[in-house]
């Protein structure tokens, strides 16, 4: 395997951080379904669940295929700002889920 750039060791780090921050979500959603049993929350968990899966494999192929995205810089910042955004719209749906 080909060493890490930094933009997608930046990227790895970030997708590594939205897999924490969704299984808290999904695990906040699970609870509250607990008590509440409503579909909306049903949805929520679904919704962590497909995002988890996603940056899982998403760090797997970081780690695994670090290649594929050394070719294009370009496409290395663009997959971190991505992520990067991911990130602050899960802590923000953190915070508010939280509240």
């Amino acid at each position: 395997m080909a060493a890490m750039s930094t933009t997608t060791t930046v990227a790895t780090v970030l997708a590594g951080m939205n897999v924490l921050l969704l299984a808290i979500l999904t695990l906040v959603w699970a609870r509250n379904y607990r008590t509440f049993r409503t579909s909306l929350l049903l949805g929520l968990m679904a919704f962590g669940a497909v995002l988890l899966v996603e940056n899982a494999v998403a760090v797997y192929f970081f780690f695994g295929m670090g290649s594929l995205y050394s070719m294009e810089p370009i496409a290395q910042v663009t997959i971190a700002a991505m992520r990067a955004l991911e990130s602050v719209a899960l802590a923000l749906l953190l915070y508010v889920t939280l509240k």
